[in-house]
This record gives C-alpha cells, sequence and structure tokens, in this order.
C-alpha cells in the first residue's frame, strides 16, 4: 500500500487491527463480513500487526518477545507448579527463525536492546508469523533503517509471502513497494484513490495517482 504522509494509513491500519473502530464501511475477511472490535478479534481471525514502535520489551531475550504474553508452561501436576518451558519456546523460535531464513541473529537468548534496527524488525515480524497468522500487517517496516537492513526486511517479506501469508506493507517508499508488492493501493486524503497490479503498472502511475494527477486506477 502507498501513500505520502497523513494519507490515512496508519488510522487504516488500527482498524483492520482492531485499536480503532471504523466509523462506517465493511471488513471483508475470507470472503465473509467481520466486525473487529479488539486487538484481540483481529489475532483470532488470523491477523497480525506490526507497528513501527515494534512492541518489543528491551530488557528481554529474543525468546521471551517472541513469546511475550503467550508464555508456554510446562504440563506438570499440580497446576500451580507450572513453570515456563524455556526449552521449548527457544526450540519454537529457532524454527522459526530458520523457517524464514532469519540468519542474522546469531543467539535468541541476546537482549532485544543489543540488536541492530533489521533484527529488531526480523525479531517483530517472525513473532507475527509464529502466531499462526493469515494477514501480516507492517506498517513503515523499513522508515528507521539503513540500506542492507532495509533489504533484510524485504527479504523477510518475501519469505512471508512464499509462506502462503497476506502480507499488507504500508510504505511511501515506491522502490521497496514494487519490489514486493503484487497489488498497489493508494491512499489520499483518507480515501483509496487507485488500485495498481505490480506488472502492468509503473512508478509514475503510482506518484501520479499519490499527488491527485490522476484520480482513479483499475487491476
Amino acid at each position: 500500500m502507498a501513500d505520502d504522509n497523513g494519507a490515512g494509513k496508519s488510522t487504516l491500519v488500527k482498524c483492520i487491527a482492531g485499536t480503532h473502530a471504523p466509523d462506517a464501511g465493511t471488513i471483508l475477511f475470507e470472503g465473509r463480513e467481520v466486525r473487529i472490535h479488539a486487538p484481540d478479534e483481529a489475532t483470532q481471525l488470523g491477523i497480525e500487526t506490526v507497528y513501527q514502535d515494534l512492541a518489543l520489551c528491551d530488557n528481554l531475550d529474543v525468546v521471551q518477545n517472541m513469546f511475550l504474553g503467550r508464555e508456554r508452561l510446562t504440563n506438570v501436576v499440580p497446576p500451580i507448579l507450572r513453570t515456563l518451558s524455556e526449552l521449548e519456546m527457544e526450540r519454537r523460535s529457532l524454527d522459526v527463525l530458520r523457517t524464514l531464513s532469519v540468519t542474522t541473529i546469531a543467539n535468541v537468548r541476546e537482549k532485544v536492546a543489543a540488536l541492530s534496527g533489521g533484527q529488531r524488525q526480523s525479531v517483530a515480524i517472525s513473532r507475527a508469523a509464529m502466531r499462526n497468522s493469515k494477514v501480516v500487517i507492517l506498517d513503515e517496516p523499513t522508515a528507521a533503517l539503513g540500506v542492507a537492513q532495509s533489504a533484510q526486511v524485504l527479504a523477510l517479506v518475501q519469505q512471508l509471502r512464499e509462506h502462503g501469508l497476506g502480507v499488507i506493507l504500508i510504505s511511501h517508499n515506491l522502490q521497496e513497494v514494487f519490489s514486493v508488492a503484487d497489488r498497489i493501493i493508494v491512499l489520499r486524503l483518507g480515501r483509496r484513490v487507485a488500485t495498481f497490479r505490480h506488472g502492468s503498472t509503473t512508478p509514475e502511475d503510482v506518484v501520479a495517482a499519490i499527488t491527485g494527477a490522476r484520480e482513479s486506477g483499475r487491476l
């Protein structure tokens, strides 16, 4: 999804994620209308969102962040004696990172505070993919990253797609959009003004829609 600053992308993301309630319109998911009133309802549908601030805890390690709020417990009786299943969570974290070809994180027990921006994005995106998600929404995932780290994140986006997940990438960096997108939707002043197929459009067409020089687009 491409747009300029102030076009309404963050508001739209928050409506889909259940943070905000939409004033009008409908949300269709897997061919049926759904109403999302809270973030946990979006999660139950299989919608995960990675915001710009990533929602990571710097004082926790990679494993603890990936299972934050969804920790696994040992299966012992009585339940009051259950403790965190650290080994199971570590194995699962390693499996997910390996499946998504995340090779830049050498130690999953390293504190997130010590990771680079690209590594932190990889943790946040991998966490979203791990939670039985069907759609992952990424809000400006490369906004604060350098060229090399941005390339790592975009490679991860392609991995998500190859594993069958739907990915909504919010960005106004057209080079990045064209490198990973199948379909490009343009927002302007809070409205969708154009929809393009990657193979049948150009960056100039998208810029025209963003600036208002072109008011409509087609698949």
